[in-house]
């Protein structure tokens, strides 16, 4: 696959032209990956954060100067799971029809709203993603 050694390619290119860098943003979990071994296995003092799967990013999730990637950012999959069920119960239930604009409760979710999608259908986003950090990357990283 070209992507991972794209991603390091580009880390390895950034920290050359810009020694003093001091955060990259990786958009994608393969990115944000690679990118977290070239930082750590050149001990940067550059950051990272972005997208990452808790699996492939835990050996470098921490807040010290060992590690490249504080903290990084995914859907929760419990919630992502539990949004769908809910969805699911309310199109079951004909409390929602799937037309953009109808409402309803997806439980201690809270209120959602189903939204045109840019294929042409509707859709129901799950809204901010989840921070995995230091405090919970070991609970994490055996889910996904």
């Amino acid at each position: 696959m070209i992507e991972p050694q794209k991603s390091t390619d580009v880390t390895q290119a950034l920290l050359q032209t810009y020694p003093d860098l001091k955060v990259i943003c990786a958009p994608t979990t393969v990115g944000i990956a690679a990118a977290a071994k070239v930082l750590q296995d050149n001990s940067s003092s550059c950051k990272l954060t972005g997208l990452g799967l808790p699996s492939e990013m835990s050996e470098y999730i921490g807040d010290d100067d060992a590690h490249s990637c504080p903290y990084m950012f995914l859907w929760n999959p419990e919630d992502v799971g539990r949004l769908g069920a809910y969805t699911s119960i309310a199109l079951v239930n004909e409390e929602i029809t799937g037309a953009a604009g109808d409402k309803f409760t997806a439980g201690d979710l809270g209120e959602y709203e189903v939204t045109e999608a840019s294929d042409g259908g509707t859709e129901v986003i799950l809204g901010s993603p989840f921070k995995f950090d230091p405090s919970n990357i070991d609970e994490w990283k055996d889910v996904y």
